[in-house]
Formats: C-alpha cells, sequence, structure tokens
C-alpha cells in the first residue's frame, strides 16, 4: 500500500519509455514556470518562493507518490489561504503552517483517509473551488490595470469598492500589455498547442516593454532581482501560541491539498487507464509540504493542468515528473536573473485564465438545476468562500460533506460500489482487458471512467475531449467500472453525443452494467446512442469501430461470455 509508484515502475522501465517521459518532463517544466512564479506572488511571497515550490515539491511527489504521472507543485487553490496566513503571522507563520499541514497528509495517509476524501460531494468542491476562482480573480485586477493601488482591503465587497472608486488612476499601457498578454494565451492554442499561450505571452510581452521603454511594473521593480542560487535548508522559530492559532489553517491546506491532489490523480487514472495508490498519494503530499517550506517555499499538491500537460507529452511514469523539477531548477539557476524583466500584468493575465478556469462556471450552472440539497450546498460553501474566509468555508462545506455522505450511503443499497472504492491494493492487478494489450485501430481513442464519477471526472473528462487535437473517428468510453450513474453523469453524456454529432464522431459504449443501461434507458438515451453501439465488452466494440472504419474485424477468444444480454436482463 506504500510503495511509490516510481519504486514498483522503475525496475520495468526500457530505454524508449524514459525517453518519453524525459521529453515530457522538460516540456512539464516550460509549462510550469510562468505558474510557478504567479503562484508565488499572488500568495503574496516572492516570486522564486513559487520556483522553489514547483522544484521541489515536483520531485518529491513524483519520487515518493502513489500516481504514475502526477505532477506537483504551487496550484491556485493555495493562494488565498497562503496570502491570509502570510498577512496574519507572516512568513513563519506560513512556514509553521505547511510544516503542520504536511504532518497531517502524512497521518491522514497512514491512517487510510484517502479512500473516504473521494466521498466528499461534488458541490462542495465545486463550491469553494468557484469562490477561490472568484477572490483570484479580484486579487488580479490591480496589476491587470495598472492602478497602483496601495492597502487594499482583504474584504471582497470593500475591495471591487475601492477598485471602482480608483479606476481613474488606470495606467493604459500596463493594461495594454494585460490585455495583450491574455488575449495571446486565449487564442495561441488555436495556432499550436505544443508550446503554452502564457510562455509566449510571457517572452513577447517582456520584450515589448524593454523595447519600447514602456512604463509598466515589473518584478525587478517590486522584488529586485530573482536569486540565482538555490537556499539553504532553515527552521521556522516555534511559538507555541501560533501553532494553536495556526491550526485550522493548517488543517485547510491539508484539506485542500488532499482533494487537489486526489482529484488531479483519479483524472490522470481516467486518462493513462491506471489506478493511483491515494494513501501513498496523500504520504508524498505530506512529505512534500514538510520540505518546502524548509527551502522558502508554500504549500504542495498536484495541479490538474500540469499533470494533463505531461501525459499529452507522452509521460507515462514518475520520471517524467522528476524530469520536470529538474528542468525548472536549471532554468532557476541558468536563467533566474532574466525572470525579473517579466511584467506584472503579464503575470496577472496568467492567474485571470487560471481563474476563469477554476471557476467550472459551466458546472456551477448545471449543479443550480440539480436538486434543492445540492444547490444550497453549492452557494453555501462558494459565498462563504468569497464573502468571509475560506478556512469557515471548508469547516462548513466538510459538515455539509459529512452529512449528504451519511444521507446517500443509506440510500445506496449496491454494497460493492463502497468496496471498490475502499480499495487501496498494493500493487497494480494485471488486467488482461487493459486497453494497452488490445489493437487499438487508427483514428479511434478509447476513455475509460472509473468509479461513480466522483471529484467531478466526468466533467474534467468532458474538458479533456474538448482539448483534443486531432479528434478521432470513433470514440469508444468503457463503464465497466462505472456501477452506478446520475443526472449529473446522465447529462454529460448527452452532452458528448451532442457535440460528437456535430463534429460526425461516432460513439461507442462498452462494458455497461445494469444501473447505468437502465438509467440510459430512462433518459432517453440509448435510443440516441444506438442499442447496435452498446457493447458488453471492449472487444466488441473495438469490432464494431472496425467495421465503421471499414476495417476487418478481429473478433474476441473463443468461448467468450458475452455479459450485455445478462444486464439488459438485470436493468
Amino acid at each position: 500500500m506504500f510503495k511509490p509508484k516510481l519504486f514498483v515502475l522503475f525496475p520495468k522501465l526500457d530505454r524508449a519509455a524514459i525517453t518519453k517521459d524525459v521529453i515530457a518532463g522538460v516540456l512539464v517544466g516550460i509549462v510550469a514556470l510562468p505558474l510557478a512564479i504567479a503562484f508565488g506572488i499572488a500568495s503574496g511571497v516572492s516570486p522564486e518562493k513559487g520556483l522553489i515550490t514547483a522544484v521541489i515539491g515536483g520531485f518529491i511527489v513524483s519520487f515518493l507518490g502513489g500516481s504514475r504521472v502526477q505532477i506537483g507543485g504551487p496550484t491556485g487553490a493555495f493562494i488565498v489561504i497562503v496570502y491570509g496566513i502570510v498577512q496574519q503571522y507572516g512568513l513563519n507563520g506560513l512556514m509553521l503552517a505547511t510544516l503542520m499541514a504536511g504532518i497531517i497528509l502524512i497521518v491522514m495517509g497512514l491512517a487510510q483517509f484517502g479512500q473516504i476524501i473521494k466521498f466528499i460531494p461534488y458541490p462542495v468542491v465545486v463550491g469553494f473551488t468557484s469562490g477561490i476562482a472568484v477572490v483570484i480573480f479580484s486579487s488580479q485586477v490591480n496589476d491587470f490595470l495598472g492602478l497602483g493601488l496601495q492597502n487594499i482591503p482583504a474584504d471582497f465587497i470593500e475591495k471591487w469598492v475601492y477598485y471602482i472608486n480608483s479606476i481613474h488612476t488606470i495606467n493604459y499601457q500596463t493594461f495594454g500589455i494585460g490585455l495583450l498578454s491574455l488575449l495571446i494565451i486565449i487564442f495561441w492554442p488555436k495556432v499550436s498547442k505544443k508550446i503554452p499561450g502564457s510562455i509566449i505571452a510571457l517572452f513577447l510581452s517582456t520584450f515589448i516593454v524593454q523595447y519600447f521603454g514602456l512604463t509598466v511594473e515589473t518584478i525587478e521593480s517590486r522584488f529586485g532581482s530573482i536569486p540565482s542560487a538555490f537556499p539553504a535548508p532553515s527552521f521556522p522559530t516555534i511559538n507555541f501560541a501560533d501553532i494553536r492559532h495556526l491550526i485550522m489553517p493548517a488543517t485547510t491546506i491539508a484539506i485542500l491539498a488532499a482533494i487537489e491532489a486526489l482529484l488531479s490523480a483519479v483524472v490522470a487514472d481516467g486518462m493513462i487507464g491506471g489506478k493511483h495508490k491515494s494513501n501513498m498519494e496523500l504520504v508524498a503530499q505530506g512529505v512534500a509540504n514538510i520540505a518546502s517550506p524548509l527551502f522558502g517555499g508554500i504549500p504542495v499538491t498536484g495541479a490538474i493542468a500540469r499533470t494533463a500537460a505531461n501525459i499529452k507529452n507522452g509521460g507515462r511514469t514518475p520520471v517524467a515528473g522528476i524530469v520536470h523539477a529538474i528542468t525548472l531548477l536549471l532554468i532557476m539557476l541558468l536563467f533566474g536573473q532574466w525572470a525579473k524583466l517579466i511584467p506584472m500584468a503579464t503575470l496577472a493575465a496568467i492567474l485571470v485564465m487560471v481563474a476563469v478556469n477554476m471557476s467550472e462556471y459551466h458546472v456551477f450552472k448545471q449543479i443550480l438545476k440539480s436538486p434543492k440539497s445540492d444547490v444550497i450546498v453549492l452557494l453555501t460553501t462558494f459565498s462563504l468562500t468569497v464573502i468571509f474566509d475560506l478556512t469557515v468555508a471548508i469547516e462548513v462545506g466538510m459538515i455539509l460533506a459529512v452529512i449528504l455522505f451519511m444521507r446517500r450511503m443509506a440510500n445506496e443499497t449496491n454494497i460493492n460500489i463502497i468496496r471498490s472504492e475502499m480499495a487501496d491494493d498494493e500493487e497494480e492487478k494485471i488486467d488482461i482487458n487493459n486497453i494497452e494489450n488490445k489493437q487499438v485501430p487508427e483514428g479511434v481513442e478509447v476513455y475509460e471512467i472509473n468509479g461513480p464519477m466522483f471529484f467531478g471526472a466526468a466533467t474534467k473528462f468532458k474538458e479533456i475531449l474538448l482539448e483534443v487535437k486531432n479528434p478521432p473517428k470513433v470514440m469508444i468510453l468503457r463503464m465497466r467500472n462505472v456501477m452506478a450513474i446520475d443526472a449529473t453523469g446522465l447529462n454529460l453524456l448527452k452532452e458528448i453525443v451532442t457535440e460528437n454529432n456535430k463534429s460526425g464522431i461516432r460513439l461507442l459504449i462498452s462494458g455497461i452494467h445494469a444501473q447505468p443501461l437502465f438509467a440510459l434507458t430512462q433518459y432517453n438515451l440509448l435510443d440516441v446512442i444506438g442499442e447496435e453501439n452498446i457493447f458488453g465488452n471492449i472487444d466488441d466494440a473495438l469490432d464494431r469501430a472496425r467495421e465503421l472504419l471499414g476495417q476487418p474485424k478481429i473478433g474476441r477468444p473463443e468461448n467468450f461470455e458475452s455479459e450485455v444480454e445478462r444486464e439488459r436482463t438485470k436493468a
């Protein structure tokens, strides 16, 4: 259970696999550069602390983690809580809180809490995630518009009143650089998805500001030079009075780190057809959060966007994450002196896009159409995060989560769902039906969802589909591990079917169980997808894909018992 994935996989690696991971790690390191700097500054600390966090956290999370492809580092989820701690307790207080959070995460992992966290209701997660996004967006208005404000109120409403009353101080050169950067980040993916738009925006905006001598605030004008040497470890001053006050903020950091890391791992599993070890992942996150502040870093967790970028660039083992950390370290040591020229407006634009992506506004709107209990939980958690305090929102959200969990489990009759989700095997079991053991025709993409779509994995799955550069001709959705599906999942499938029809993509479903099959029928989706496109196993689905592509069928092993009729009978 507590054997890191790297130690399991490394003896099996060959030169070709390592080469792919090294390339992916270098590319992800470049992607992580502007994000690490921006998250550090937005958290109320100096920019190099964000880089240090990405180096230390990225290395430890990959070296000790329970996921094949997880990329660790600073994320937007921590900005609000870290900024508040720094303002109230200073850097020493932040070090203590992060160390305490690391210890809590290790205890959670050793106590095997990794599976329990999976049952936090999605409205709670979306509520405080969307709330954090709104707060991050609000914190960047000053730098994006170049208002030059000092002592900005912490209260959300007072802050916006202050912005509105100070709009006449806008610096149009700064606003122009910020707007240009934002447009590049938004539209660059239409040109190329290999190089992230944030990197293009960073280099282009820096060049324009320096070449034309624009009056735009930069990292250097606010923070001075970025050190080109890695700091030696140092320990915080321990004050037991501060520890008592920091217990709740530290717990909030630990919960956020656990949720973000396991969410990222679940999404990654669906992309590569793997299975992470959640308790080992929590232990690794804990060790990373103990090590990071000792070198001046901030809290660490799994980064969904960087993990997805790792997978898309060919990363399949923790080697890629380790190379990503080494790449960032080399950039910091060799080119850190040039980073001081980056305009603050560009970093603000990057964080504005982070906030937009975090907000999950489409999911927010969708949950508003859910049962009233989910709507109340969503709005309560969101409002508390924005108007009051993230710590309070987490406390109330967790209480609501416990209540909803008990209520839903009392109504759940399928004990196998709970048993399978609570399992955390020491090693990955050999799966003869793993897609890597099948011959997938060119033009066919196979996606697999594991479990009852906790943590909004279904919505993340849709986002991943939208980012696919070359859409397939046939999409196969494996549901062999989806024992149950709810209205949210059904609505997502409906949207996928609609989008696929527009794009001319044929959707096939394999391994469907009784409850999802019955739900599809009740939701009138079975007729839309077509019964001829529903299969009990992956082999039949692949043969159907070959038939649609005009290729010969391969068939399945003799005496293979099809389960689709059995599941229809159960339904």
